[in-house]
């Protein structure tokens, strides 16, 4: 009779040590799984491909640069106001000296028109251009904002100029579903 107290009080002393780790796993906070993801979405794909064709090879495209690199001040006040705001592409010289900020606005991304106009007048303050564009800009918007801004000749454009068709011109409607 003893052998059968002494194996309860045993498995009874087992179940109550799992039952403790076990809430002491479930108080800490895990980490979910890392996974990979694309580096642009399409229309950030598509202005990184056309801006690299028009561009002369002195430039050069960065993409997803923190206003912590193009933005600096004194107080830790005025940076949280910027910390986590990120530019789609700044074009810089052979130099690094920042040519321009380039936005893309995201449609699926239902940003506020104040954010966005914080953002740019943020840039603009510090003696930055930027330019923002509604959609995916055509080769036609590109040339001339760029050849009008830098003065660049056809010359210093690429000879081999490439339009890819692969999306129709449709209007695009935004729906909102609720």
């Amino acid at each position: 009779m003893a052998i059968y107290i002494l194996t309860g009080v045993l498995l009874l002393g087992i179940v109550l040590i799992m039952a403790v780790k076990g809430l002491a796993n479930r108080n800490k906070q895990q980490d979910s799984v890392l996974k990979q993801r694309a580096l642009f979405n399409i229309q950030q794909q598509l202005t990184y491909t056309r801006l690299q064709e028009i561009m002369p090879k002195k430039y050069t495209i960065l993409v997803h640069v923190s206003f912590d690199a193009l933005l600096t001040t004194k107080l830790p006040r005025t940076r949280d106001k910027y910390r986590h705001m990120i530019a789609d592409f700044v074009v810089v010289d052979d130099n690094l000296q920042v040519v321009s900020v380039i936005a893309v606005d995201d449609v699926s991304a239902l940003k506020k028109m104040r954010d966005v106009q914080y953002e740019d007048d943020l840039l603009r303050m510090a003696g930055y251009q930027v330019i923002r564009y509604d959609d995916v800009p055509e080769y036609q918007q590109l040339r001339q904002d760029f050849n009008q801004d830098y003065g660049l000749s056809g010359s210093e454009q690429p000879e081999e100029q490439k339009k890819f068709n692969f999306y129709p011109k449709v209007d695009r409607k935004l729906r909102v579903i609720v």
